[in-house]
């Protein structure tokens, strides 16, 4: 299992494809959407295509990501891309930043330099860490992956090994969202003894594909307005939950075949699920929105990022045992007021092993690309007297 350097360049007829594609994009009649009710605009839809073929140069967007040391490597026949940069301070902690859907590792971009050099940010060389950001399997680089059965529990025992047995670190903190904070709670609950922390930009139970989500009365009075945020907000969080964990394959081929598919079904989540008072543009660029979707592009992506949601949902996570709190490890919990789920603080409390619990002033459900400095302050705060 040794990690082999990896360089990110997409073939020049790869590209030429993909401009074909939009040159002959095929767009449906759009009726009374002005205010998104049925889904992405057509009008926004072609500001975007027409940006894609005349202003976007990924060319650009690949040099920035090659700043940074990428790897592959192989791991129980499932090919890992990661990221690892060695932090400059006198005791880096290790910590693996994990991803979500519709996230790739390129979310944490704005998130690296500060956590492993921060000194170069204005902070203190004592808060650096050795900082490693890998593509779930079959996401991204972390492709093509030909076996199945990876659920968020399964890529957790692939995150130890690539942590301990690939890159020497036999304790190691970890980050995450979405899928990412389920992966870093599965870490917190069956590896206590690697953790160092766990730190969380979302908290939902594990067994969310299998039990019911908190109701009205798990809630306190003065947090009922969490629960009603969140009857909400889900209401923009199923459909792909439905789609994805029930017949992947089959929209797969309608995303894997046409780019202005797959960007109106990246596009759409972006939209409702993050803090942008229902302007994408005022959280995520053009160029942002974009970038997203070439890296589900270039690396044909798509269909392993779906069968994520089938793998796990007919795999259900299942406790190692019934004690609680569940996740065992010292864990972090911040929220930002536009996540799609906020938990009552009770029940974060009984089911993390909590020390840190912190309400953040904005953000939503893309806490790394919509507000990384609140997110690095956290996190440097959380670790800061766990580093012996």
């Amino acid at each position: 299992m040794k990690p082999e350097p990896f360089e990110i360049a997409v073939p020049d007829e790869v590209l030429a494809d993909l401009e074909r594609r939009l040159a002959n994009v095929r767009l449906p009649i759009d009726v009374a959407n002005d205010d998104w009710r049925y889904g992405v605009p057509r009008r926004y839809m072609e500001e975007l295509i027409a940006y894609w073929r005349t202003g976007y140069d990924w060319r650009e967007h690949e040099r920035r990501m090659n700043r940074y040391p990428h790897f592959k490597v192989t791991i129980d026949q499932v090919p890992i891309h990661f990221i690892h940069v060695t932090g400059k301070g006198p005791n880096p902690v290790p910590i693996i930043l994990s991803h979500g859907w519709p996230w790739t590792f390129w979310d944490f971009e704005k998130t690296i330099g500060p956590l492993s050099d921060p000194a170069a940010y204005g902070g203190d060389p004592a808060d650096s860490f050795d900082v490693v950001v890998p593509s779930l399997p079959g996401f991204g680089f972390s492709t093509p992956l030909t076996v199945t059965g990876i659920t968020f529990a399964r890529v957790a025992d692939l995150w130890v090994k690539l942590m301990r047995d690939v890159l020497g670190y036999d304790r190691f903190a970890a980050q995450g969202g979405d899928w990412g904070h389920l992966v870093s709670s599965q870490l917190g609950h069956k590896y206590p003894e690697n953790l160092i922390g766990v730190h969380l930009s979302m908290a939902i139970p594990m067994d969310f594909f299998s039990a019911p989500m908190p109701g009205p009365e798990a809630y306190p009075e003065d947090e009922l307005h969490y629960y009603n945020q969140t009857q909400e907000r889900m209401a923009h969080a199923t459909t792909h939950v439905v789609v994805q964990s029930t017949d992947p394959q089959t929209v797969a081929y309608a995303l894997h075949d046409s780019p202005a598919g797959l960007l109106a079904w990246l596009v759409q989540r972006r939209k409702w699920w993050s803090d942008c008072d229902g302007d994408v543009e005022k959280r995520f660029s053009k160029d942002d929105l974009i970038t997203l979707t070439m890296l589900y592009w270039v690396a044909e992506g798509y269909v392993g990022s779906a069968r994520f949601y089938w793998e796990s949902k007919h795999d259900p996570w299942q406790p190692l045992d019934d004690r609680m709190p569940v996740v065992r490890a010292p864990t972090a919990v911040a929220i930002f007021p536009q996540e799609l789920a906020i938990m009552p603080s009770g029940l974060l409390r009984e089911y993390y092993n909590l020390d840190q619990l912190t309400y953040m002033e904005s953000g939503g459900h893309f806490a790394p690309a919509e507000e990384p400095d609140a997110l690095v302050d956290d996190v440097r705060r959380f670790f800061r007297t766990r580093r012996s």
